[in-house]
């Protein structure tokens, strides 16, 4: 006789977090854009969705940081600061050079070669951009993992769509003839190099050179 059940049965993936995930992207891509303001309504009409999944996302996004709710029915997507972007940056130079300091000495030379491979057959140049950022957070998300706790990768996911923002603004004004792949390929296998030393210190600075990366990039799109 089967035990009885103490909970229901629930989806894998909501529709709130499906409607959390694609407004998102919508932010992260700019297509909705700073500053912009929106209401439930339109984008509830756009996902084929009721309000209810809706207010959720937002909820959540402006936890990320990404949107200011409106009293009433309407959001705004939070403006690009330079202050904002630059605590970004201090809070992941925090975190994430000392993970890969730690990291680096419980990751195998298989493991690494495996991450290699990725960088190899990351997405084509041609593909969506989307496709190159979800890509390189997974490749952090596997170097940092072996060191880390659930609560730092949950903060380090946040902080790395929030710099993701500043980082698609920076890339758009540089030489377009350069996709976003191959500028991540260059600062990925540099990472990866630093991890094969096996020393803590070349992981650490491997990782806070990949973090100045960013933020010049970033800074670049902020000046213009």
């Amino acid at each position: 006789m089967p035990e009885p059940a103490f909970v229901r049965r629930v989806e894998s993936v909501s529709v709130a977090d499906r409607v959390t995930s694609e407004i998102r992207r919508a932010i992260l891509a700019g297509r909705l854009r700073p500053g912009q303001e929106f209401s439930l309504r339109q984008i509830a009409g756009q996902l084929g969705v009721s309000f209810i999944p809706v207010r959720e996302a937002l909820r959540s996004l402006e936890a990320e940081g990404l949107l200011i709710t409106r009293r009433g029915r309407s959001a705004t997507v939070a403006p690009l600061d330079p202050e904002e972007l630059h605590s970004i940056c201090e809070l992941r130079r925090r975190i994430e050079p000392e993970l890969a300091a730690r990291a680096c000495a419980l990751t195998t030379s298989a493991d690494l070669d495996a991450l290699d491979a990725q960088i190899t057959h990351q997405p084509d140049p041609h593909s969506h951009p989307d496709e190159c950022y979800d890509a390189h957070r997974n490749l952090l998300l596997d170097l940092l993992r072996p060191a880390a706790t659930n609560w730092d990768l949950r903060m380090l996911q946040m902080l790395w769509r929030a710099t993701e923002r500043y980082l698609r603004v920076g890339f758009d004004l540089l030489d377009r003839t350069a996709s976003d792949a191959d500028r991540f390929d260059s600062a990925e296998r540099d990472l990866l190099a630093g991890y094969r030393t096996q020393d803590p210190e070349q992981a650490r600075a491997a990782m806070l050179r990949h973090v100045d990366w960013n933020e010049r990039i970033a800074d670049r799109g902020l000046a213009a």
